[in-house]
């Protein structure tokens, strides 16, 4: 230390770090790149994983007022609570809605397609269209032909009875993509009524719905769900009749997709008896479809939600009959089936979904990070051990110097004596935890020997 110069205040070390079992600093020092490797991993896992969903997703639904657009609606409300934002994109029906969800440059996830469009999917993925999957089935849609009871009377004297008595109405099946068109045609051919020769008109629900109570039509062809408005309107208006397919069984059996319904009498209205009969129709089933590379965190969610807003008991279906696996003409998406196999995930019912999907999509990537850090962890200990035992046994390096030239005699008694008080004095303000102070200790008997051997010398 240079003369004159002020003494170097000693660093004070608190008495609760000089009595500790460990030593916080070392232990974090040893343990630190363990940590880091781990946090290395986990941060790997879950960019390659990508547990958490997109927050915005595309739902394709249907024309204004249609059923599929007041489900659409539903969606949107049930998957709000978990902050994911549908929106609802709008279209004439389930065809287009195969066709944008097929169609790579569509940004479309999620749709309503109807029963019967196996065969077009088919054909769509052929042409190298996105495969598809199916998260169950939804909801019977039958086949609806309203019709002004005054032009039936022209033609038969009463009720309609044949689907050929058609051919002779002004009929409208709805716009192009609407799904209704391609039922129609194929019924017709099965009735041996070649496609062209009937003129149908293309207008969209509300116009046709209007159109027929104004008389400009005689007849509309609809494919939809009891719930929806323009069914519910037809059904309570004075002159509309519904017809009935009194060969429901065998349209069933001739097109798989197709299967018989009853609509119980007055199930409308039981004050008014609508309908007076019990009606036979025939219905596909519609399904929810998904893009097989959308995120399984949204399809468990939409078929949870699908459960809520499908499950109750309608006109033609009874409780907990939809959403089902049954009636799909596409593979079944693996979350889906995991649902109906055993219900929302567990941890699900317990945890908030954020973390509840986090543990369920990383719980793989979590054993494996384990398995490795398990070896990994067994080098802690000996590492920490070292680091401490370190402090003390690199002045034994100085210690042998002086002991080295006690030896040799080459330098005055005097400075070694000072060399090794100042080194006892270093020593002195080494802090170990209280496990490895003997070696603290054994360091201090250690220079007092020397130091008594210096001392002898002459």
């Amino acid at each position: 230390m240079p003369e004159g110069a002020p003494p170097r205040k000693e660093r004070r070390i608190p008495r609760f770090l000089r009595v500790s079992l460990v030593s916080a600093r070392d232990f974090t020092l040893t343990f630190g790149p363990f940590v880091l490797v781990a946090l290395v991993l986990l941060a790997g896992a879950y960019f390659l994983l990508k547990p958490q969903p997109p927050r915005r997703v595309v739902l394709a639904t249907g024309p204004d007022f249609s059923h599929y657009a007041e489900f659409g609606r539903r969606y949107k409300e049930e998957l709000k609570r978990y902050r994911i934002d549908v929106e609802l994109r709008k279209t004439d029906g389930s065809s287009v809605n195969r066709h944008l969800l097929s169609d790579a440059k569509e940004k479309v996830d999620f749709g309503f397609v109807r029963g019967g469009s196996g065969e077009a999917l088919a054909k769509e993925e052929e042409k190298g269209g996105l495969p598809l999957v199916a998260l169950g089935s939804l909801f019977l849609e039958p086949v609806w032909i309203f019709y002004r009871e005054e032009a039936a009377r022209k033609i038969t004297g009463g009720r309609l009875s044949s689907i050929t008595q058609l051919t002779q109405l002004r009929v409208n099946t709805g716009a192009r993509g609407s799904g209704s068109t391609n039922i129609v045609y194929k019924l017709l051919n099965a009735n041996g009524i070649a496609r062209g020769s009937m003129k149908f008109d293309r207008r969209d629900q509300a116009a046709a719905v209007a159109a027929l109570f104004d008389g400009s039509l005689d007849a509309m062809v609809l494919v939809s769900s009891p719930e929806a408005p323009p069914v519910q309107a037809l059904l309570f208006e004075p002159g509309i009749a519904v017809f009935e397919f009194e060969q429901a069984e065998a349209y069933a059996r001739r097109f798989p997709y197709l299967g018989p319904v009853v609509l119980p009498r007055g199930v409308a209205d039981l004050v008014r008896d609508i309908p007076p009969r019990d009606t036979r129709l025939i219905a596909p089933t519609t399904m929810l479809v998904a893009r097989e590379s959308t995120h399984p965190a949204l399809v468990q969610l939409f078929v949870q939600a699908a459960q809520k807003i499908h499950s109750e008991p309608g006109w033609l279906a009874r409780a907990g009959q939809f959403p089902s696996a049954q009636n799909i003409e596409l593979p079944l998406a693996r979350e889906a089936e995991r649902f109906y196999r055993g219900g929302p995930p567990f941890l699900q019912r317990y945890l908030p979904f954020w973390l509840a999907n986090l543990i369920d999509r990383m719980w793989v990537a979590l054993v494996s990070i384990i398995a490795i850090l398990i070896p990994l962890a067994r080098l802690v200990p000996p590492l920490y051990a070292f680091r401490v035992r370190s402090k003390v046994f690199r002045w034994y390096r100085q210690l042998r110097a002086i002991e080295n030239d006690v030896a040799r005699g080459e330098r005055p008694r005097e400075e070694l004596l000072e060399e090794l008080q100042k080194l006892d004095a270093r020593v002195e303000r080494i802090t170990v935890p209280l496990s490895y102070t003997d070696q603290l200790y054994d360091l201090r008997t250690h220079i007092r020997l020397v130091r008594e051997r210096v001392a002898q010398t002459k």
